[in-house]
Parts: C-alpha cells; sequence; structure tokens
C-alpha cells in the first residue's frame, strides 16, 4: 500500500482479511503504519490486533470511503439503533489530549475530592510532553485513588491500552482491587499464583506482558533479569511505580528496572510518600525518569520543571484540611506507656549497660561498635529476640573470641532466666489489650509493630494463650512469608467478618498497606530508632476514611539504669517528635534531614551512645523550618504555592454524548442487540433484571464479555459468580453499598471483593455493550438518517498526531440550502450533543416511519464531507499551531541541555543521560499533528421529507 493512500484515523472502519476492525490508533512506522484494531465482526468481536500496512497483501486492507457512505433509515422506536450507534462511536473516539476538562476521573466509585482532582489535572497538563507526575502525598491522602483517576483519564483519551503497575508484592491485590471497584479497570495480577496460571495460558517463549495489555505485578518479581528480555521488547502506554523512593539507587536493580521502565512508557506515574532520601542526587534521579531534561546536566533541578513535575501534600495541608473533615478523624495524643523493668529485665539492663553499651574496663567484648546496640535493640523488642541475637552471634565466632564469647553466653543465661520469670513489658501489653476489648468473641481489633521476627511469633504465641484466641484469630504478618499468604492476611484484615483480631507484622506492613477499615488500635511494642518509620507504621491506621480516632500506643521499657534508662526516654522523644512533625508538617523525615530509615536509625544510635545530643540530631518543627534546615530542594516541596481553586465545573464529569447516564445507554444498547435482552442465554437474551429500587442491575455475561473479565481474580470470579451471573450497580451509593456489604459481618464468604462492581463509565459491561452495538447495526460504511427539526448531516472531524492519538475533535453540521446537496454550508460544533440540538434530535424522539425512502438521501454525503473538511481542518490548524508551538518550545529547552552538557567532561553516567535527553526530541517530534480525517455520522431530516432533493 502506498504510504500517502491511507488516510485512516482513529474512529475508522476497515475490512482487514475479510473482517471488520475498528481503528483505535494509527501510528506512523519508517516504511508504512502500524494500525491498532478492535475486532467488529462476530468471529474477532472483541479482539485486539495490530496490523502493518507494510506486512498486508495489496488489498487486505480496505479503507471505506467516508464520501462513499451509503444512507439508511433507521425503522427502530424512538431512533434507538441511531442514538444508540452513534454513543457507542463517541464511546470508541478518544478525547482529544488538549481536552483540558476531566471526564470520567471523578465518576469512579471514590469521593471527588479537589486536592486528588488537581492531582490529576497537573498529571494531563498540556505543560507537560507526556503525562508524567511524582505523586508525593504524605502517608494517607489516597495515591492508589489519584492513580486510578488518573488511568482512567488516559485510557479514556486513547492512552491506556497497555498499562503495567508496579507495586510491592503484599499490596499487589489492595491495588488490583481499588482500580477495578473504584474504576472498573480489569488487571491481571502477577503474584506467584498468577505467574503459575499464564505459564499453563501462555508458551514459555512467549512474552507475558504482549499477552495481557494491563498489568499488576510486584518489583521484587520484575528486577530479576528473567522479565528484562521481555521489558525491553514490549512498549506502554502508562507504567505505574508505587513505593518510588526504593528505586532511586543507581547501583540497583530496582534503578535499572525503572530506568528502562521509563524509556519504554508514554505516560509515568510514580508515587511515594517518603519521596527522597536528603540526597540531591537520589531526588534528581526520580526527577530524569519523568523528564531527563529538568535536571541540568551538573546535576542542578530546574525548579519551575520540578514543581511541573511534583505535587505534594499533607493532612493538614490547607487544601487538604479543610476537605477531609470526618471522612478522616484526627488521630489521639500519643499514648506512650513506660513500664519499669522487672528484676530480671533489670539484671540484664546493668549486664548491657556496664559490659556491652557502657563498659567499666572501657571496650565493649565486641570488636564490633554495632553489634553492642543490636543487642540492645533486641533487649527492647523481646526476650526472644535477645535470645536469637546472642544464639545467632556465638554461631558465628571462632574459638579465638573467648572474652566476647564469655559474656555472650552470660547474657544468655540471663536471657533464659527471662523467658521463665516473665516480660514486664509484656504484662503492660495484656493490660492494654484488655483495655481495647480484644476478646474471643469481641469485634475489636489491634495492629502489633515489632521489628524482629521472632518477637512477633513470640508475641503471637503468648497473646493466643492468654486471650484464649485460635489460630486464625492472631495473624503474624512479616517478609519471610509468600506473596500470597501476606495478600491473604491483609485482605482479611479489611473484612468485619474476618476472625483475625490481632494481627502482629513487621515493618513489611508500613508501607502502602490499608488497615483502617476495621481497625483504629496500633501498639508499637518496640520502637523504631527512624521517625520515617513511626510515621509509616502510624499511616496504615491513620489516613483517610478512619472513621475513629485512632490511637497510637508506644509500649517502652525502663530499667531504671543509671546510663540505659536515660537512653532509652530519647526513644519516647522520638515518638513524640513525630507526632508534633506529623501536625504541623506532614512529614516527619524532615526533622532529622536523613531520609532514609537506616540513616535514621545509626543517627538515633548516636545519640543513644553519647556520640552527639537529641537536639541536635533532631530538631524541633520550629527549628526545622525556620531554621532552614531543610535542603532548598525539599523545602521547595513542601511550601508549594497553593493554586487558587478552580470553579468546580472544571471538576465534573462532561456529557457530551446522547445518553446522561451509562446505564441508559447499556440498557438500550442490549435492547438493539439482543431484541429482548430479558430472555435467557438459550433464546437469544442476557437474561437483565433491573432492581431500579436498589440500584441493581443483572445479566449473564455471553463469552464474549465473560473474555474480557478473565484477568481478574478467579477466586472473585468464582466466589461471586462473576461470570455466570454479573451484578452491577448503578448508582454510587449502591456501589459504596456493595464495598462495605462485602466488609460486613453479614458477608461471610471471606471475600473483601463486592458482589455487585460498580458500572462506572470504563466498564467492560459498556465497552462490550458498545461493540456489539456497532456491529450489530449497521453494514459496513453505512450511516443512519433520522427525522429532526432541520436537514443536516453531523461529521466528526479529528487531528491526530504520528503516534495516533488525538490532538482535536469537533463535530460539523452540514446545512443545505434549499433542501439541495449541492450547497452545503458547515458550521462547528464542540460536541456531539451540541450538534444534534441544532437539528432537534437530541432528546426523546419519535420515528413515524416517513423515512423509508432514502434512495436520494446519499447523494448528500460527498458534498457534506468535503466541506466538513474544509472547516474542520481550519479549526484544527489553530489546534496544530499550539500543539507545534509547545513541542518547538519543549526541543529548544532540550537542545539547550545537550549544547550545555558539551563543554563538560563525558563522563559514562553524563553520555547516558545526553541519551535519555536526546530520545525526548524524538519523542516530541511524534507528537506533532500528522493527520486529520472526517467522517460522516447521521443524517438528520425534516419530518416533512426533503422539498428539494
Amino acid at each position: 500500500m502506498i504510504l500517502e493512500d491511507f488516510t485512516a484515523a482513529p474512529g475508522s472502519v476497515l475490512e482487514v482479511r475479510d473482517e471488520t476492525w475498528l481503528v483505535t490508533r494509527v501510528e506512523r512506522a519508517s516504511d508504512g503504519w502500524f494500525v491498532e484494531v478492535t475486532g467488529l465482526s462476530p468471529l474477532v468481536r472483541g479482539t485486539h490486533a495490530i496490523f502493518s500496512t507494510a506486512l498486508e497483501d495489496e488489498g487486505s486492507i480496505r479503507q471505506l470511503d467516508p464520501e462513499q457512505a451509503t444512507v439508511r433509515a433507521d425503522t427502530s422506536a424512538g431512533f434507538l439503533e441511531a442514538k444508540v450507534w452513534l454513543e457507542a462511536t463517541l464511546r470508541k473516539s478518544a478525547v482529544p489530549l488538549t481536552d483540558p476538562r476531566l471526564t470520567v476521573a471523578d465518576r469512579g466509585l471514590a469521593d471527588s475530592l479537589p486536592y486528588q482532582m488537581k492531582a490529576v489535572e497537573q498529571a494531563l497538563s498540556t505543560e507537560n510532553l507526556r503525562p508524567r507526575i511524582l505523586l508525593a502525598d504524605a502517608v494517607g491522602l489516597g495515591k492508589t485513588l489519584e492513580i486510578g483517576m488518573i488511568l482512567s483519564e488516559l485510557v479514556r483519551r486513547g492512552r491506556g491500552e497497555r498499562i503495567l503497575v508496579v507495586t510491592p508484592r503484599h499490596v499487589l491485590e489492595q491495588a488490583q482491587f481499588e482500580l477495578w471497584t473504584r474504576f472498573a479497570l480489569p488487571f491481571v495480577r502477577l503474584d506467584s499464583l498468577g505467574i503459575q496460571r499464564i505459564r499453563q495460558l501462555i508458551p514459555a517463549t512467549r512474552n507475558p506482558f504482549a499477552h495481557f495489555r494491563r498489568v499488576i505485578v510486584s518489583i521484587d518479581t520484575l528486577k530479576s533479569d528473567r522479565y528484562l528480555a521481555y521489558l525491553e521488547k514490549q512498549q506502554w502506554d502508562a507504567v505505574v511505580i508505587d513505593e518510588s523512593h526504593n528505586v532511586t539507587n543507581d547501583s540497583t536493580q530496582n534503578n535499572r528496572l525503572a530506568r528502562l521502565l521509563a524509556r519504554k512508557t508514554d505516560a509515568l506515574i510514580l508515587a511515594s510518600a517518603t519521596p527522597h532520601n536528603g540526597k540531591r542526587e537520589s531526588f534528581a534521579e526520580l526527577i530524569r525518569m519523568l523528564d531527563p531534561s529538568a535536571v541540568r546536566p551538573n546535576g542542578d533541578l530546574i525548579e519551575d520543571e520540578v514543581r511541573r513535575l511534583v505535587i505534594r501534600r499533607h493532612r493538614h495541608s490547607p487544601d487538604v484540611a479543610s476537605i477531609v473533615g470526618a471522612s478522616w478523624a484526627e488521630r489521639q495524643d500519643p499514648h506512650n506507656i513506660l513500664v519499669p523493668a522487672n528484676a530480671i529485665e533489670q539484671e540484664i539492663a546493668e549486664e548491657l549497660e556496664s559490659v556491652w553499651l557502657h563498659p567499666t574496663s572501657g571496650r565493649p567484648p565486641s570488636k564490633s561498635r554495632l553489634f553492642p546496640w543490636t543487642l540492645a535493640k533486641a533487649y527492647l523488642s523481646s526476650p526472644a529476640a535477645l535470645g536469637a541475637s546472642v544464639k545467632e552471634r556465638l554461631r558465628k565466632l571462632t574459638d579465638a573470641d573467648t572474652t566476647e564469647k564469655q559474656a555472650l553466653e552470660r547474657l544468655a543465661e540471663l536471657t533464659a532466666r527471662n523467658s521463665d520469670e516473665g516480660s514486664a513489658k509484656y504484662d503492660a501489653l495484656v493490660k492494654h489489650l484488655n483495655e481495647v476489648g480484644i476478646s474471643k468473641r469481641s469485634p475489636e481489633r489491634v495492629v502489633i509493630f515489632a521489628e524482629r521476627v521472632d518477637t512477633l511469633h513470640w508475641l503471637r504465641a503468648r497473646i493466643k494463650r492468654d486471650f484464649g484466641l485460635d489460630d486464625e484469630q492472631v495473624r503474624v504478618l512479616h517478609g519471610g512469608i509468600s506473596d500470597i499468604e501476606q495478600q491473604e492476611i491483609v485482605e482479611s484484615f479489611k473484612l468485619a467478618s474476618s476472625p483475625i483480631r490481632v494481627l502482629v507484622t513487621g515493618d513489611v506492613a508500613s508501607e502502602g498497606v490499608n488497615l483502617h477499615l476495621q481497625c483504629h488500635e496500633l501498639v508499637h511494642y518496640d520502637i523504631p530508632w527512624s521517625l520515617i518509620r513511626i510515621e509509616q507504621r502510624n499511616g496504615r491506621i491513620d489516613r483517610y476514611g478512619q472513621k475513629h480516632r485512632p490511637r497510637i500506643t508506644t509500649l517502652l521499657l525502663d530499667p531504671g539504669s543509671t546510663r540505659f534508662s536515660g537512653d532509652l526516654h530519647i526513644l519516647q522523644r522520638l515518638v513524640e517528635r513525630e507526632h508534633e512533625a506529623h501536625k504541623a508538617l506532614g512529614d516527619s523525615a524532615s526533622l532529622m534531614g536523613k531520609y532514609d530509615v537506616e540513616a535514621e536509625s545509626e543517627a538515633i544510635r548516636k545519640v543513644l551512645a553519647g556520640e552527639q545530643t537529641f537536639e541536635e540530631t533532631v530538631p524541633t518543627v520550629q527549628e526545622a523550618t525556620d531554621g532552614n534546615a531543610l535542603p532548598d530542594f525539599l523545602q521547595m516541596l513542601l511550601t508549594q504555592p497553593q493554586q487558587p481553586e478552580k470553579p468546580k465545573e472544571t471538576y465534573a464529569a462532561t456529557t457530551d454524548g446522547v445518553y446522561d447516564f451509562d446505564l441508559d445507554f447499556l440498557r438500550d444498547a442490549l435492547q438493539v442487540a439482543f431484541e429482548t435482552p430479558a430472555l435467557p442465554e438459550s433464546r437469544g437474551g442476557v437474561e437483565w433484571t433491573e432492581h431500579s429500587s436498589y440500584g441493581l442491575v443483572e445479566l449473564t455475561a455471553p463469552a464474549d464479555l465473560r473474555q474480557r473479565l478473565e484477568v481478574l481474580p478467579q477466586s472473585y470470579l468464582r466466589e461471586r459468580k462473576v461470570t455466570e451471573h454479573m451484578q452491577l450497580a448503578t448508582t454510587k451509593p449502591a456501589g459504596t453499598k456493595s464495598l462495605a456489604d462485602a466488609r460486613s459481618l453479614e458477608d461471610t464468604s471471606g471475600s473483601n471483593w463486592p458482589k455487585s462492581h460498580y458500572l462506572s463509565p470504563l466498564h467492560p459491561a459498556l465497552e462490550w455493550a458498545a461493540d456489539r452495538v456497532l456491529e450489530k447495526t449497521l453494514d459496513r460504511n453505512e450511516i443512519f438518517a433520522i427525522a429532526g427539526d432541520d436537514l443536516g448531516l453531523i461529521l466528526q472531524g479529528t487531528m491526530t498526531n504520528a503516534r495516533g492519538q488525538m490532538i482535536a475533535a469537533t463535530y460539523v453540521v452540514v446545512h443545505f440550502l434549499d433542501g439541495a446537496p449541492t450547497t452545503p454550508v458547515p458550521q462547528p460544533f464542540g460536541s456531539l450533543r451540541e450538534a444534534m440540538k441544532a437539528l432537534g434530535v437530541a432528546g426523546d424522539l419519535v420515528n413515524t416511519g416517513n423515512l423509508l425512502d432514502t434512495e436520494n438521501l446519499s447523494a448528500y454525503v460527498a458534498p457534506a464531507v468535503q466541506a466538513a473538511k474544509v472547516i474542520a481542518e481550519t479549526l484544527h490548524q489553530s489546534a496544530a499551531e499550539d500543539v507545534t508551538k509547545r513541542i518547538d518550545a519543549w526541543n529548544d529547552r532540550v537542545t539547550n541541555w545537550v549544547e550545555e552538557s558539551t563543554g563538560q567532561q563525558q563522563i559514562q553516567t553524563l553520555k547516558e543521560r545526553r541519551m535519555r535527553v536526546e530520545d525526548e526530541i524524538a519523542v516530541a517530534e511524534s507528537m506533532q499533528p500528522d493527520r486529520s480525517a472526517v467522517r460522516p455520522l447521521l443524517l438528520v431530516v425534516p419530518a416533512g421529507g426533503v422539498t428539494n432533493g
């Protein structure tokens, strides 16, 4: 096929290999075009494919000339077929990239909070060459929901067919759950079970990322060499990397993976409540992933570019605090319990103080200066942790380490006695749990954090014994158990019907896990020597959606010894400082300025060892902000200027089509596709049933709809019988109730997934219904004619770039003077609905059957197409000039970066960064306006007929 001959654009219909396909994207290649399509004819219905015009045989791709379209009178009641066909066509047409309105972000099953809408707008801003953003909101503000909103808008804009979401493994199901239940975006989850499943579905040599369009996978799985070759061959529309602070170290596999994905995707969303470790270079590495030219060749951050790429708010930011209200109860003041040590604990403390921490001999028995503090942390955790540390150290010693061996054996004896004689701190925990109301039959719950795995199992055994709880009522969560078990525990804890009463967890649960739905009590059984870790732990129950004031309880053993006791009071002050920073800054990490858990722990160790003071190590909030203790780039993040509130309508969902409500379209689409949808499948229906008073509808999903849901968890599909009899919630209250019901005591299924899934605008059932309508209603290259107030033909004009993305769209009504086809007069409109209103065909219509004679109506098509092309090209030229202007400005900045780097020493890292920047030039060029197309949609004829046809 000659390159210039191919003019199909998104929304066009093609015949390829004797099947009918709807074009979703046309991307320019060196020798033709790659054409992405969705099957319409029965044999390929719902199938996604990519054809190359260079590889297809001559004539195997047949374009349908819009000027040759024929007209068919719609004979259905109320012109139902024409209405659903128009709506289906509109839903298959991408919203232009330049459209500033949020079309679906606030129509998911989530509270539409203005501060979250701001994040979506910033990600989609035309100031960005591509949608790229670092969501750096503090713990608890709903970054996962912001991600879902952004992805929804990308999908609606034709930029979200292939999406990869990378998360820590223990939140894989949580991410999959939120994206499906809130936004109806189905993803396949490649945890250990998911990987086993795909090995059965596809050959071992097949690229799994080419087989599945939307994938959620853990970074631990993806970073292995095994998957890099697959990822090198895959291009994504959008990539999400959650907890992205874990990918900044350029010597790690995580960083290698993140840099690869940043090159292989159009949109990139990074998310982290702690998006930096205090080092300018680490933060700059995140910014380079988003936009390599936003960091100068010498490593300096360009402030205006960083503000464009990063958004940061916290619980007490003005635009957050004024909104969250009762949906995020303020946490109580810290509940710190100082526990006097019992006799044996006092003896161990004195042994640690005099022999290991502050030895009277001047030197501890260990050659390692850090090991004594390892013993101190283990002692503060539990007798089990201390015993395990001593045992492990003894195992590693040689015969030459006599002094240390004897000292450890002495500690081992004392620890054995401690196990026999009891723990004062554990007794205090028992008292506290009784006050909370923990018991076998009580609904009360608590999360207990501890650092050491030995402590976790020790606590579980004793709590079970002392409270008479079953195995399932006290669960342990740590990184050593499988990803499947981790997810199962986390998801179970969210259910009111869950048997779990006490969740004893390590710090694997301190990042990203939502534990607030049924719990507002948290206990630090030991205190991390890090403000960041304390804040992360607290954020599991102190987050948006928490209805009860969370209480954070800290247990601290007080041995009463001369120096060790004073040391431990420092940890209590650390907890108090975290609370102060939480209220004032929403970011306790900024106090110490380390921005790294290990670095903070080392700094606190130095305080405990007397090497530096607490005051100089952990400044107050006032000192951190007034004293300019923060690095300048972090001060910039925390003091981003508040943007003025936009009019509410910019956040409102826009309805530009035929239908106001998704349910109305689904109902009518099924009426057209199945004639009698209430009939059983065996008789040509889908058993459509409406329960309007409950906001629910039901249907039996045919095979081609079931196929679209197969990526969801098999357990969910099976337990909720989703593919057998689908139940949809059609209102937000009904959808919210369904989510709540799944977690309620009355639901004994053990599934956190709701029985009814919310019918959001992107739900697969709506996409499926649109495909069925397009297949059922018209033959190839036909349009409908209906009766209206005036004679006119509605057409759609589109402009796309070389990547096949929609830049601009307009709707044109071509009127005909005196009813003659030879006198077309085009009039542009901003939406299909406006165009329909101009011809009097919006709203309820009556079909009197007067349009049966369509023989002469096709004569209006070619003149209308020609006239519409002229006005559409004029309108699109303005949009094209705006896009070109922004791309030219982008190229100028990139060129300046390259010139600036030329005079610098070309070390390997700078060469790599220069290559990444130069790649941006090619990306920018591919986004230049490339092609326009016009297609007819609907001919409207006056009810009395055409006077001069």
